[in-house]
């Protein structure tokens, strides 16, 4: 399967990488960015494979040195940050609504299925429709802009007002609106949908707020159809001892909704299909070290693998200095 990169070279410039996830890892000739190339290719009608060949590679890059001097940047990144919108879905896969009904079934008086349960059955009946229809509609969440991506390697910062910073490792789909608002996948990416669950567990209300927070894309897009069964492992380590271990599985295979109909029901909507915008969309999950009871600190390293992703997702949790805001009239 075919695998972008993108890798800054000893200048720090941005070089396009193609990778089978075998062979070489080689520059891709002629573009200056993964966006750059995707742009290309939906002009002259091609695939990005296709834009590629048409284009040529050029030199080799050691990607194990790349990584281990921290030279993976983000897979694909905009010119414009605030036009790269970053947003998701929950309670989407078999089990992901165990925690989530725990977390709000304390604060509920009455013994009845919560609405994070309520949701969940909905998709498992009506998440999977026929090839041209369109089924039940998904949790959905935003969680900002391009300037809330961190690539491998870079540390995942929680703000100084946050009551916790934890991982969800996730698969997502990586987006461009063409010129006349068509979505195209570009591919996907290994992910952590990094939130805060304590503010969530607080009041189900909380979620939007507990969602806006950085979030990390693994080193490579992945170009072409996901398998239906992807299982990987995600582990938070302290120091060099894992405090968390656990696999999770993720695909339609395991999924209570399509990726079809998650897509429809997130660029059904007209703002989302302007031209020239990048989309990620994170798919969601059923496996968080916080519903084991870990409480993660600053320092603990996040670290999620999976195939058929090559390399892993590392990042560092890091807390941020407290910045008080003031709102001054004019």
């Amino acid at each position: 399967m075919l695998r972008i990169l993108q890798v800054r070279d000893d200048a720090g410039a941005i070089k396009v990488v193609a990778w089978d996830g075998e062979g070489q890892a080689r520059v891709v000739n002629g573009v200056s960015s993964t966006y750059d190339l995707a742009t290309q290719a939906v002009a002259a009608s091609r695939t990005l494979s296709q834009q590629i060949d048409s284009l040529g590679l050029g030199a080799v890059v050691d990607l194990d040195q790349a990584a281990a001097s921290n030279k993976i940047a983000l897979p694909i990144t905009h010119p414009d940050p605030a036009h790269f919108i970053v947003a998701g879905t929950g309670l989407t896969h078999l089990g992901s609504a165990d925690g989530r009904d725990k977390m709000h079934k304390a604060a509920q008086a009455e013994e009845k299925p919560t609405d994070s349960m309520r949701m969940f059955l909905m998709g498992v009946e009506g998440g999977k429709p026929q090839p041209g229809q369109a089924g039940v509609q998904p949790e959905w969440f935003y969680k900002g802009n391009g300037s809330q991506l961190r690539a491998t390697g870079e540390d995942l910062v929680s703000p100084a007002f946050a009551l916790d910073g934890g991982e969800e490792p996730e698969l997502a789909g990586i987006y461009m609106i063409g010129p006349d608002g068509t979505p195209f996948r570009l591919g996907f990416c290994l992910a952590n949908e990094f939130s805060d669950h304590v503010t969530e567990k607080g009041n189900y209300l909380w979620l939007a707020h507990s969602k806006l927070r950085q979030a990390a894309l693994g080193p490579e897009l992945l170009v072409g159809d996901l398998p239906d069964h992807v299982e990987g492992t995600s582990r938070v380590l302290r120091g060099d001892k894992p405090i968390f271990e656990k696999p999770f599985l993720s695909g339609e295979a395991n999924m209570s909704h399509t990726i079809a109909n998650l897509e429809h029901h997130n660029f059904k909507y007209d703002i989302f299909r302007q031209p020239g915008d990048l989309h990620v969309h994170f798919f969601g999950t059923a496996t968080l070290s916080f519903s084991e009871g870990i409480k993660t600190e600053s320092g603990d390293v996040f670290e999620i693998s999976a195939a058929p992703f090559k390399l892993p997702l590392v990042n560092r949790l890091a807390v941020a200095a407290d910045v008080p805001v003031t709102v001054k009239p004019l």
